[in-house]
């Protein structure tokens, strides 16, 4: 990074660019030094109040002390920063897509997930340490959910003292109507989980299902050992009802999901769609009301049922597959006009860059959460013929560094 997005960076440090602060060095390496603050002396006038008392000890937040508007601008520059030393050409304009800033940069977590101290509190783990910070409240999350696991943890404190969580992890819904809960554990034994589940859906009526997952070992894959209620619960988004399973992916932002998707698939129409990386059929789903054809592909099993069954009776079908086998296949579904791709944080790579340059699909549309890959597999993907259109920072993650970039190329 250049020298003014490493101020930016700084802001972990509590910090903002062009203040002025008396630090405590905490590590001296000859030709830099590391260093904690102990004192603003002059602020920067972007500087607010955080709304969260634990803000600077937990590790959720890290832009909690400087305003919206400063936020988004430090996004902006370093997503172009980024893609420009990935040797991608920005356009003039990076759109912004963000919410209301007097309401929608908070509560906004449709999803968290919490670990357990030896009392059993539930907290984040602390900034750059795996100290747990136990919590009360957290005011990016839906209210739901913090009000969820204070419950939980209560009860799993009285109701089985043997029983140690490890973790909890909680989704509802945008209207925080339905709530689906998952508790990790490495011993499974001796809890009496209906009674459990049975005890918190008392407590919290939104509760629609909840299973015990048991993490025995990093070699072992987690496992569910026990299940009460529902296993999906429904998520209105885009004018569609969604099932969503336990532990399926799902747009974290319950406030911008709906222009999400219209940033992503608004404007195309034609006779056949891909969807890659499709997860419960988000983008898919809104595609099948202008495409005559849609398929999704997805090959992760918390999503490949709700993804069959949200384009059931609809213009989409879907094939449970990795994306690199199903571009790797030789017989495909025909030539798609719009290829959709909403990957993890790593990205494409070489081969599925490569590959979606053979198939030369008239538009691409490209959902990233980091934009380190996405430089890299822009960089591919305009070498193999694409023209960028337009790239839009999507702000999904208000108060912290994260973001999502949505960029619509075409065939040049």
């Amino acid at each position: 990074l250049s020298d003014w997005s490493s101020d930016v960076c700084s802001s972990d440090l509590l910090t903002l660019p062009g203040e002025e602060a008396r630090v405590r060095i905490t590590q001296d390496k000859g030709g830099y030094a590391t260093a904690e603050p102990e004192e603003i002396v002059v602020a920067a006038p972007e500087r607010i109040a955080p709304a969260c008392p634990y803000f600077g000890t937990c590790g959720g937040c890290h832009y909690q002390h400087a305003n919206h508007a400063t936020q988004l601008a430090w996004k902006q520059a370093i997503l172009r920063e980024t893609l420009e030393r990935g040797g991608v050409e920005a356009p003039a304009e990076i759109v912004v897509l963000a919410g209301k800033p007097q309401t929608q940069p908070w509560g906004y977590r449709n999803r968290i997930r919490l670990a357990f101290d030896a009392a059993g509190n539930p907290g984040y783990r602390g900034r750059r340490s795996h100290a747990l910070i136990p919590i009360s409240e957290c005011p990016i999350a839906a209210p739901l959910l913090i009000r969820a696991a204070l419950a939980a943890a209560e009860l799993l404190r009285g109701f089985a003292p043997d029983f140690r969580p490890t973790e909890i992890s909680l989704f509802c819904n945008a209207a925080e109507t339905e709530l689906l809960i998952s508790v990790f554990t490495a011993n499974a034994k001796g809890i009496g989980f209906d009674a459990f589940a049975k005890a918190l859906g008392e407590r919290i009526p939104q509760l629609k299902g909840t299973e015990l997952v048991a993490e025995t070992s990093k070699a072992e894959p987690s496992r569910t050992v026990a299940q009460w209620g529902a296993a999906s619960l429904t998520y209105r988004a885009a004018g569609f009802d969604y099932r969503v399973d336990h532990g399926a992916f799902f747009q974290v932002n319950r406030f911008l999901v709906d222009a999400l998707v219209e940033r992503v698939t608004g404007g195309h129409t034609g006779e056949l769609a891909w969807d890659l990386f499709a997860g419960v059929g988000l983008f898919a789903r809104s595609l099948t009301a202008s495409f005559a054809r849609v398929v999704a592909v997805e090959s992760a099993p918390a999503a490949t049922q709700a993804l069959a069954a949200n384009l059931k009776g609809t213009a989409g079908s879907a094939v449970r597959s990795t994306t690199l086998d199903f571009l790797r296949g030789g017989r495909k579904p025909g030539r798609p006009g719009l290829i959709v791709v909403d990957p993890p944080r790593t990205g494409l790579g070489l081969e599925i860059t490569s590959l979606l340059g053979g198939i030369a699909a008239p538009a691409l549309a490209y959902v990233s959460c980091d934009p380190a890959t996405l430089a890299r597999d822009l960089r591919a993907l305009v070498g193999s013929g694409y023209a960028i259109q337009s790239v839009t920072l999507a702000d999904l993650f208000p108060q912290t560094f994260h973001l999502e970039t949505v960029v619509q190329l075409r065939r040049s």
